[in-house]
This record gives C-alpha cells, sequence and structure tokens, in this order.
C-alpha cells in the first residue's frame, strides 16, 4: 500500500489530508507485521515509535495512537514470537498517561490479544494488574478531585477488560489471582501504592470473578496486615509500667489526650495517649489505612448481603495466619469489625470458634492458649455480644466447664510449665469477669448461673491459680467476687500492684501469653472510629464494687481471710450464708452441672458441705431453694 505511518509531522499532516478507511489501516498493520518476518523493518519500526511516544501528546499524535491500537487490535491474528518488541511496547504501556480514547483503544487490544491466542493471556492479566498502581509522579495527583477521577476513568477499565477477559477465557481467573498475588507490593512500598494495590484485590473480590478469585484475594490482603502489623515493635507500644496493673495502665490512658492534637483544635478519643501514639511509625500508619479500606469493604458486604461468605474467608485466614502470629497487636480487629456487623452470626460462630480451638487437644499448647486469650479478650470487650451469651460461653464445656473436669484429674500442685493451657483457662475466666460480672450480677437468671459454675472449686484446687495468673487481673477479680459475694477468699494475697510474678512469666512462656490481651484498645487513629461504638473500655465497666456501701475498706481487705478461721465447716457456713443472701436455687446446681456432664464428687461436698448418698448431692438443710428451675 501506498500509507505510510510517520511519527513526525510531515505523516501527521499527510495521514490528516487522506480519509483512510479502518480497513485500510487494518491492511497497513497486517503489511507491516508481515514485512518484518522478511526482513523489512521500516513500517514495524514506525508502529513501535507510535506505541512509544507517551509524553505531551498533540491532539493529532493522540488520533494517530488511538488509529494504530484500533488498527493492530484487527491485525492481532499476525502476531508472532518475532514481534517481541512491539509486544513488550504495548504490554509496557501505562494507561496513567493517556486521554479515554487511548485507553479505549488500548483495552480493546489486549482483550483482543487475550482472546487470540492462549500464549499471550498471561502477558495480557500482567499488563492489566500493572495498572492497579499509578506511576510514582501521580501520587500527589492522587490527592486532588482531578487525581481522583483519572483513578476511577483508569481502574474502571482495568477491572471491566478483567470481566471481558474472563467471560472470554473461562480459565482466565485461575491464572490471574496468581499474577495478583505475585504482584503484590512490598511492605517497605509506600502507604498509597499499598493501599490502591490492596483495594483493586477488594474490587476483585466483590466482582463477578469474587466465586473464583475473592478469597485468594481476602487471604493475601489479610497476610499483608500481618506483615505491616509484626514490623510494628511491641516497644512502640508498651510503657515502662512495670509497677502498674492493666487496669490501672487503660484508666491512665483514658485520662490524657495528645498535646499536639489540642494545639491543632482536634479532640482525639480519650483513650490516646501521648505515649502510646505511632505518629512517625510508617508501618502503623500503613497498617492503619489498610485496616480501614478493609473496614470499608466489610461494611459493603453487609449490606450487599455478602458478609456472611467473606466472614467464613476471614475466619479460616484467621485461624492459618493470624492466630499463629506472635502476639498481633491490631489485625485482629478486622475479625471484630465483621463480627459486630452480624452479631448473631458472625459475632458467636467466632466465640464457638475460638473455644472449640482451645478445647481441643489436637492444637499445639500455644496456639489454644492464643485462642483462649482471644476469647476472653473478645467477650471482655465486644459490647455487641450480649452478656447471657458470655455467661453461656464461661458455662458448660466452654471454658469453666473444661478446667473443672481439668482440676478433676490433676492431683498435683503448682506447675506453670506443665498446666499453662489450664492457667491460661482460668487467667481467661478471671479477665471476662472482671469485665462483666456486675452485668450479670444485676439480671437474676444470670446471677444463678454464675453462682452455680464451680469457679471456687478451681481456684482453690493445689493447682492454685490465683498464685500463678496475672496479679493485676487476680487482684482485679477477687475484690469484685468479694464485693459480689461469689465466694470466700481463706488466703491472704499481697501483690503490690505488681503486673506480672515470676509464676505468671513461666506460664506465659517465650510468647508471653499470659500479658496477651488481643483486643485491648485500638491505638490506630483512623481505624479506631469504625472500633469505637462496639468496644468496651474499661473506663465504662461498672464493677460490682461501684457505690459499695462498705466504705472505708482498704485494697488489703480484699485478700485478706475473712472467714474468721480455716476449717471447712467455716467455709461452708459462709457458701451456704452467701447462697442463701443471694437466694439461689442449688436445686438448679444438678441442672447446671449435668449441662457440664459433671459428675458431682467428693470436692463437691467439699464446696457445699453437704452430703452424696446414693449419688446424689443432699444439701444442708438451711439452703433450702426459694427459687425453682423453672423460674431461672
Amino acid at each position: 500500500m501506498g500509507v505510510e505511518l510517520a511519527a513526525g509531522k510531515a505523516g501527521l499532516t499527510e495521514m490528516e489530508d487522506v480519509n483512510f478507511t479502518d480497513l485500510e489501516v487494518v491492511r497497513f498493520v497486517r503489511d507491516a507485521l508481515t514485512s518484518f518476518t522478511v526482513g523489512d523493518r521500516e513500517n514495524y519500526e514506525q508502529l513501535i515509535g507510535v506505541i512509544h511516544h507517551t509524553k505531551n501528546l498533540a491532539p493529532d499524535e493522540v488520533a494517530l495512537l488511538v488509529t494504530s491500537l484500533k488498527a493492530l487490535s484487527g491485525a492481532v491474528s499476525c502476531f508472532d514470537n518475532v514481534h517481541h518488541e512491539l509486544l513488550s511496547a504495548i504490554f509496557g504501556m501505562s494507561m496513567w498517561h493517556y486521554s479515554p480514547d487511548v485507553m479505549d483503544a488500548l483495552v480493546e487490544l489486549i482483550i483482543a490479544l487475550a482472546a487470540a491466542s492462549g500464549k499471550y493471556i498471561d502477558s495480557c492479566l500482567d499488563m492489566l494488574v500493572r495498572n492497579f498502581m499509578p506511576p510514582y509522579n501521580f501520587l500527589e495527583l492522587l490527592k486532588q478531585p482531578r487525581g481522583l477521577a483519572k483513578k476511577d476513568h483508569v481502574l474502571d477499565r482495568v477491572h471491566s477488560a478483567l470481566e471481558d477477559i474472563a467471560d472470554l477465557i473461562p480459565l482466565a481467573p485461575l491464572r490471574l489471582k496468581r499474577i495478583v498475588c505475585d504482584k503484590m507490593p512490598h511492605s517497605s512500598n509506600k502507604e498509597p501504592m499499598i493501599v490502591i494495590y490492596a483495594e483493586n484485590m477488594l474490587r476483585l473480590e466483590r466482582s463477578v470473578m469474587g466465586e473464583l478469585v475473592g478469597d485468594m484475594m481476602l487471604a493475601a490482603v489479610v497476610d499483608k496486615l500481618i506483615d505491616l502489623d509484626v514490623e510494628i515493635e511491641w516497644e512502640d507500644i508498651l510503657q515502662d509500667d512495670s509497677g502498674k496493673g492493666i487496669f490501672e495502665m487503660e484508666l491512665e490512658d483514658v485520662e490524657e489526650t495528645l498535646d499536639d492534637d489540642d494545639q491543632e483544635g482536634e479532640q482525639l478519643p480519650r483513650e490516646y495517649s501521648s505515649g502510646r501514639s505511632f505518629r512517625g511509625n510508617a508501618s502503623a500508619e500503613k497498617l492503619d489505612s489498610m485496616l480501614v479500606l478493609m473496614f470499608e469493604h466489610l461494611k459493603t458486604c453487609a449490606k450487599d448481603g455478602h458478609l456472611a461468605k467473606v466472614f467464613e474467608t476471614l475466619l479460616e485466614s484467621f485461624q492459618i495466619t493470624v492466630l499463629s502470629a506472635y502476639k498481633s497487636k491490631f489485625s485482629q480487629f478486622v475479625m471484630f469489625y465483621a463480627c459486630s456487623l452480624d452479631p448473631e452470626n458472625c459475632g458467636t460462630r467466632f466465640a464457638n470458634i475460638l473455644a472449640d480451638i482451645f478445647l481441643s487437644s489436637s492444637y499445639p499448647p500455644f496456639k489454644r492458649m492464643s485462642a483462649v486469650a482471644y476469647l476472653a479478650s473478645y467477650l471482655s470487650r465486644a459490647k455487641f455480644l450480649s452478656v447471657s451469651f458470655v455467661v453461656k460461653m464461661l458455662q458448660r464445656f466452654q471454658l469453666v466447664g473444661w478446667c473443672w473436669n481439668y482440676c478433676e484429674n490433676q492431683d498435683g500442685t503448682i506447675n506453670p510449665e506443665a498446666h499453662r493451657v489450664f492457667y491460661s483457662g482460668c487467667q481467661a475466666i478471671m479477665y471476662v469477669l472482671c469485665f462483666r460480672m456486675r452485668s450479670a450480677m444485676d439480671v437474676p437468671r444470670l446471677k444463678s448461673q454464675l453462682f452455680l459454675m464451680p469457679i471456687e472449686a478451681i481456684l482453690k484446687h493445689p493447682l492454685n491459680s490465683l498464685k500463678v495468673c496475672l496479679p493485676s487481673i487476680v487482684e482485679e477479680f477477687l475484690r469484685q467476687a468479694k464485693a459480689a459475694r461469689l465466694f470466700m477468699v481463706s488466703e491472704t494475697f499481697v501483690f503490690n500492684d505488681m503486673l506480672e510474678s515470676e509464676l505468671s512469666r513461666a506460664f506465659g512462656g517465650m510468647e508471653r501469653l499470659d500479658m496477651f490481651f488481643p483486643f485491648d484498645p485500638c491505638l490506630l487513629k483512623k481505624s479506631d472510629r469504625f472500633i469505637r461504638p462496639n468496644f468496651v473500655f474499661w473506663s465504662m465497666v461498672r464493677t460490682t464494687y461501684d457505690n459499695d456501701d462498705e466504705e472505708g475498706s482498704s485494697e488489703e481487705d480484699v485478700f485478706e481471710d475473712f472467714t474468721g478461721g480455716s476449717g471447712e465447716n467455716v467455709v461452708n457456713d459462709a457458701m451456704a450464708a452467701s447462697y442463701e443472701d443471694h437466694d439461689i436455687d442449688l436445686d438448679e446446681f444438678d441442672y447446671s452441672m449435668n449441662k457440664m456432664s459433671i459428675t458431682p464428687k467428693n470436692s463437691l461436698k467439699y464446696r457445699f458441705g453437704g452430703e452424696l448418698r446414693g449419688g446424689a448431692m443432699q444439701m444442708p438443710s438451711r439452703i433450702r431453694p426459694s427459687m425453682s428451675p423453672e423460674s431461672l
């Protein structure tokens, strides 16, 4: 043909003077491709020059580029491996540099190449995935409205092209998910790059390809959260609070604000303390932005009725990665927020899964201890979980029931390492009750259930968990137990406000799982606004000793032996009086124990001061029921 494509002005003028049909342009491109195979490079190199010309394009140059790309779309059958220079130029194009007309023509060519030959599918998918992220010089532009509009123009076309290719090549999504995961930016990359890439991954999850690629996209995003999380050192979080208990430290956080935010006129949530902020910590700031992105995605899924499926994927990923991560700091709040969106289903399922892991001896001790730490923190902090559900999780085989059965099969004494799973369960029970005891006591039915749990027998067993668990938790628990008259202690405990002890360090192990409270307040500023409405801060907790009538009692009174002696009869008399004061139906005890599949033994005789006759517990006559099981 006499048609020539020229990159110079003369060539452009000549093309504008002649009205070429699409068919004529396609013929020229075909001729350029076939001529190259026999050694004629002139027209072929002109094509490559047009493709490489990206900066400061004049309108006529844009028109030439669009025409060339459309012509190439009609000639894809002529492409061969010898045209690798031209293919490399096409696959190296970034849509972020071009106008919508060029983007549309380029997308058309990419789809045509993918459909024409299976050998180009991976290259086409790779090119589209690379367009998930803008060139670095666009990052500042993304902070402006026109930059955000550009982002929408590019990504809308990218995802539309991916869906079109998936329609044409059914196996394309399976190849796509590998490419997307392989190209995910490293944690050291700039925050906007990581976030925008993850945004595209989540967009794929909720697209028509979600059924095929969604699970892997979600899991990969969670893995990235963990990568960022582990880069935050615990030294960035912990202050020198070795002489303070965990509850005291949180109350101190409530009383402080960040001075620099006050100067800006913006009052931060009160739980942020200047000693525990993450300003300037790049990993924490990236994680914060990633969590916000994930929370927004989950909120959209909940509105679209898609949360249940997404939650199953998150739950599986949590068990594989987050639960096994060394004391994960903030990434676990993805599960917390997902549960808050659907407490009845997701919220209860999460708790039951954690309990199942703790109860199963098939898991290693580390994982069981981690699971019960998550469970205790979750039951304590989740405002969306009813106190009745929390009590239900404590009884039966969930926590109290398992610890009770463990005691029944142990004759030894304190051994933090040998019984570390047991001690983690005991600490979990006490921790939950520090937060929930008063709420349970305010509901007669739940108060009855709480009094009928064998908590006293567990804690008074020779394994002596009160001496092994974190002193700050034991101290707060015993103080509330005394005020609620839950049971009587017959030993003096002097902790001197210790945060930890040698025994707690021993059962916590190198991982210090004795001090792991996964759902402590979220210290990431942007993420906190999603968590806060459904979160129980310690400052919100009404304890059993709030507005206590016993004025003037000192801290030491909580731990002193107030039974009047150490004999068994004295303990039993005190317990009987306590049950009469609280109007507890001890017939319900058999009902509750049956739920836990616990057979009354001599240890129950010790607990209640009754007699075992023919396998049935005979209660002292002065503790006769004033309530029926039906009323409970």
